[in-house]
């Protein structure tokens, strides 16, 4: 029988929409997942209300930050704050397994921070990140986590 399980994420450039999907089709034939990807970013665009979900999810999301160098300013999560406020609603955040960053390592500091500040406001793991696209070993690495998880 399969687990139904949520992929809840944003993208804006269409690396974090790349890496979600590529990570379905790796679990597609690695696991007895069925994956329903939920892009929020669409809910928002097609004005359609948040909901609550029936089963676990994992969020991914990029790092998008105000200027500065993300420790003592410019640390001001843009952009994203649609998937925060679809995590918050209802008792979604209950069902969050963990939080999937992603970014640019030139960054440094900011480097995922916005999935860790996430993470500290709803309680939940940070599970990995991935940079830009992310590669296939980081597919597989996270695709395998995912899998433990839902064991």
């Amino acid at each position: 029988m399969k687990k139904k399980i949520y992929f809840v994420y944003i993208s804006l450039s269409g690396n974090t929409q790349s890496f979600v999907q590529r990570l379905t089709t790796f679990l597609q034939f690695q696991s007895n997942l069925e994956i329903e990807q939920v892009h929020v970013k669409d809910l928002v665009k097609q004005n359609l209300p948040f909901y609550e979900v029936d089963a676990p999810f994992v969020s991914f999301l990029p790092t998008y930050l105000e200027a500065g160098n993300g420790i003592d300013n410019g640390d001001v999560e843009i952009i994203t704050m649609p998937l925060s406020e679809f995590i918050a609603y209802g008792d979604n955040a209950s069902k969050c397994l963990g939080i999937v960053g992603s970014g640019n390592r030139n960054f440094n500091n900011q480097y995922c921070l916005t999935a860790k500040q996430y993470a500290q406001r709803f309680g939940f793991p940070v599970l990995d990140n991935f940079e830009l696209r992310g590669m296939q070993n980081d597919i597989e690495r996270v695709g395998r986590k995912i899998m433990e998880l839902m064991e």
